[in-house]
């Protein structure tokens, strides 16, 4: 099993008072709140842990969000550059460039092609879906995000391996009368794909096409529902089954020297979903084009209906469920594993073996009021006492132990 250390490079730092009057800390807050300095400190603080990574052997992960104190990474090829060119050995996950907000994947093929020859071909690429707020700060509509989604993926797939001259791309959502993007990636292979998604259709393209699947904060019964779907879908479509190696699994993380010191860790982790998750209701699930037609008889309802069994939560009601939860339901419900390396060993264990088996451990591992010290002893006893005994830990026939 490999690990992947995030740090979305949260800004914890505006006042409880303004929090408490604002209705969103997503899209509207004034950055008049951001204190440019500040900022400058997080950041360099989070490119000094993304380093210590390339010590321990922690591979990385950027990630984008736009206009909010949840992070200040608007822009994924400026990290994706940065530590390209600084680190020497782990892998770079981009998880990654919001390409339904993009209008360009042309442009989004190019940055990712430099950032894999700066790396001397250690990129990867994940794709996200939108989030919620982010379709007003980039003036994008939910209407056909999926479509968009699919169809951005298939041409940044073919401008980063087509080598053969210019070729054209008339789709339903982008039209590009003259691809042939220079440089090509480093990798002589596309570079291995991820996208994150925990709902089971999506799930079940991203088996057909092969990506690794990563679930993030879903606990166990997300993650085996929307894991079964991947592995349905392959089988559905003739393929072999997956190996453990096509499914990962995102959480936050906090290593201490003890139990109790990694758990207090933890607990300011928790900022990650109780302040910042916090979004006004126009930025809602209730957004037109965001719900399947199968859940439009339930969706202005005072009181949303819960997911079916079998059925796996949307990201949107995944977020408001966890929003007031503590570091203990956090660890029971299987979204935190802190503590001391060998109780965070046991928790991720007993974890892959609930879901069936993962190869990647994405570690959500500062956010909030952590400090960069708190983050850097983490990050190092996860490396040096956790991380070996991962390795340990074999690729298999996913879902070993699951039904479909």
């Amino acid at each position: 099993m490999d690990a992947w250390f995030q740090n979305e490079v949260t800004y914890p730092h505006v006042a409880q008072e303004v929090l408490d009057a604002a209705d969103s800390v997503r899209a509207t807050l004034p950055n008049k709140y951001c204190d440019p300095e500040i900022a400058a400190n997080l950041f360099a603080e989070a490119i000094d842990e993304y380093l210590l990574c390339d010590d321990l052997g922690i591979n990385v992960i950027c990630t984008e969000h736009h206009a909010g104190i949840n992070s200040l990474l608007a822009s994924n090829p400026m990290l994706l550059s940065i530590l390209a060119s600084q680190t020497k050995n782990v892998r770079i996950l981009s998880l990654g460039t919001l390409i339904t907000l993009r209008p360009d994947p042309v442009r989004v093929a190019e940055e990712y092609a430099t950032a894999d020859v700066l790396s001397r071909g250690r990129l990867e690429i994940g794709f996200v879906k939108s989030g919620l707020s982010e379709y007003a700060s980039n003036q994008a509509s939910p209407i056909d995000n999926g479509d968009r989604y699919w169809e951005a993926i298939d041409l940044i797939s073919k401008a980063l391996s087509h080598q053969e001259g210019v070729f054209s791309w008339e789709g339903k959502h982008f039209t590009h009368r003259h691809v042939n993007i220079w440089p090509r990636p480093y990798q002589p292979t596309l570079p291995r794909m991820w996208s994150a998604t925990g709902d089971p259709s999506t799930a079940g393209d991203v088996g057909r096409r092969d990506m690794v699947q990563v679930l993030v904060l879903r606990g166990p019964e997300g993650t085996k529902t929307a894991f079964a779907a991947n592995r349905r879908a392959r089988a559905a479509a003739g393929m072999p089954k997956p190996t453990t190696d096509r499914f990962a699994y995102a959480a936050l993380v906090a290593v201490g020297d003890t139990h109790e010191e990694g758990v207090r860790m933890g607990e300011k982790l928790m900022w990650f979903l109780n302040t910042s998750l916090r979004s006004a209701p126009q930025f809602g699930p209730k957004l037109p084009g965001l719900a399947p037609p199968q859940a439009a008889p339930g969706l202005y309802r005072t009181k949303p209906a819960a997911a079916k069994p079998g059925e796996t939560a949307s990201a949107a009601a995944n977020a408001a469920a966890l929003m007031n939860i503590t570091a203990e339901q956090a660890m029971a419900r299987g979204i935190m594993f802190a503590g001391s390396p060998d109780t965070v060993h046991k928790q991720i264990m007993d974890f892959h073996e609930a879901v069936g088996g993962f190869d990647h451990l994405s570690m959500i591992g500062r956010s909030g009021f952590m400090t960069h010290a708190e983050t850097s002893k983490s990050m190092t006893l996860f490396g040096k006492e956790v991380l070996p005994r991962l390795k340990e830990v074999k690729t298999v026939t996913a879902g070993y132990n699951q039904p479909d």
